[in-house]
C-alpha cells in the first residue's frame, strides 16, 4: 500500500533536513521507486560500513496518491500548479486540492519539528519526452550551488515562471529557511530514470553535508555524467506555451528535450492553427501526454 511518507532515514545526529517529494504527477513512478531503493541502500550502508555516519534526516514523501494508483498525471487538475494561499484558504472539491492539503500538512509538520532552519526540499520528476535530464533551481544562490554538484544541465528562471508549484511556494515561504529545487530524471518509462534519481539524491545529501563524500555507492553517478555529456551546462528560460482546456493542442511528433529549434519553426497545432516558435533556442518538455497545461518551453544556452 502506498503511504504518504514512503520512509525516512536518520541516525539521530544533528544536521540538515532533506525532504524529497515524488509523484506530484501520478504517471511519474521513477521517483517513488528510486527513493524506496535509496532508503534501503542507506540501511545497507551501515551494515557494510559500521563507521558510516549520517547527519540530519532524509524524509521521502509521495504526492498525488490517487493519481499514482491509476498512473495518470492527475485526476482532476495538476497538483503542482495549485500551491497558493488562496487555494489553501478555500480549497476546491477536486481530488488534487485534498492531496495538496495533506502533503502540505506533512511538510509543514516536518519544518516545525526541525525549527524552520537548515531545510532542503528536493522535488523529483520525469518527463514525457526523451532526450535529457536537468535541474530547476530557484534564483536563490544556495539552490543554484547545489544544482551545480549534480552533473546535469541547470535551467535558470523556469521555476519563477511557473505559477502554483510546490517548490516555488516553499522557496518563498517567509517563516522558514528552505532551499528548494527540482530534478527531472529523464523519460517516465526509462528504467534508468530510477537510477539517475538515486544519483541526484546521493549527490544532494553529500553536498548538504549529510554524508561523507566517499560514503554510499556512487556507481549511479556516471549515468548522470554520461547522459549530460553533450547537453548545455546552464540555460535560461525564454518562453512557455500555456494550454487552455479547449485548445486541442497537439505537439509535433519527434521532439526531444534540448533539441534545437529555429524562430518561425512550427512546433505544434491547436484549434487556431499552427503554433510557431518566436525564438531560436532549444525545446524543453514538449508535451506528449493527454494531460497537462504546458505545451512546451523554449530555453537558450548560456554556458
Amino acid at each position: 500500500m502506498l503511504k504518504r511518507i514512503l520512509g525516512s532515514y536518520s541516525q539521530g545526529r544533528p544536521g540538515p533536513l532533506l525532504i524529497c517529494t515524488v509523484g506530484l504527477h501520478g504517471n511519474e513512478w521513477a521517483g517513488v521507486e528510486a527513493l524506496q531503493l535509496l532508503l534501503a541502500m542507506l540501511e545497507d550502508e551501515l551494515v557494510a560500513n559500521p563507521s558510516f555516519e549520517f547527519f540530519g534526516k532524509l524524509v521521502a514523501i509521495a504526492g498525488n496518491i490517487p493519481a499514482l494508483k491509476i498512473k495518470q498525471r492527475y485526476v482532476n487538475c495538476d497538483l503542482n500548479r495549485i500551491w497558493n494561499q488562496r487555494n489553501f484558504e478555500n480549497p476546491g472539491n477536486e481530488v488534487e486540492f485534498g492531496e495538496m492539503v495533506k502533503v502540505k500538512q506533512v511538510i509543514d509538520d516536518l519544518i516545525l519539528e526541525w525549527g524552520g532552519e537548515n531545510i532542503y526540499l528536493f522535488d523529483l520528476h520525469t518527463t514525457t519526452a526523451e532526450g535529457g535530464i536537468f535541474l530547476l533551481p530557484t534564483l536563490e544562490e544556495q539552490s543554484i550551488s547545489i544544482a551545480k554538484t549534480m552533473h546535469a544541465p541547470i535551467i535558470i528562471g523556469l521555476v519563477e515562471k511557473l505559477n502554483g508549484t510546490m517548490v516555488k511556494y516553499y522557496a518563498e515561504k517567509q517563516d522558514a529557511d528552505i532551499t528548494a529545487l527540482v530534478f527531472e530524471a529523464g523519460q517516465h518509462d526509462d528504467p534508468l530514470s530510477v537510477n539517475r534519481t538515486i544519483a541526484a539524491v546521493i549527490n544532494c545529501i553529500r553536498t548538504i553535508g549529510s554524508v561523507a563524500p566517499d560514503d554510499i555507492d556512487n556507481r549511479f553517478e556516471q549515468l548522470l555524467i554520461d547522459y549530460a555529456r553533450d547537453l548545455p551546462v546552464m540555460a535560461r528560460f525564454l518562453h512557455g506555451h500555456h494550454i487552455a482546456p479547449d485548445d486541442g493542442f497537439v505537439m509535433k511528433p519527434g521532439y526531444k528535450n534540448f533539441d534545437p529549434i529555429s524562430r518561425g519553426e512550427v512546433l505544434a497545432q491547436d484549434r487556431y492553427g499552427s503554433i510557431k516558435s518566436d525564438f531560436s533556442g532549444m525545446i524543453l518538455m514538449p508535451l506528449y501526454q493527454n494531460k497537462g497545461d504546458d505545451g512546451f518551453f523554449i530555453i537558450e544556452k548560456i554556458q
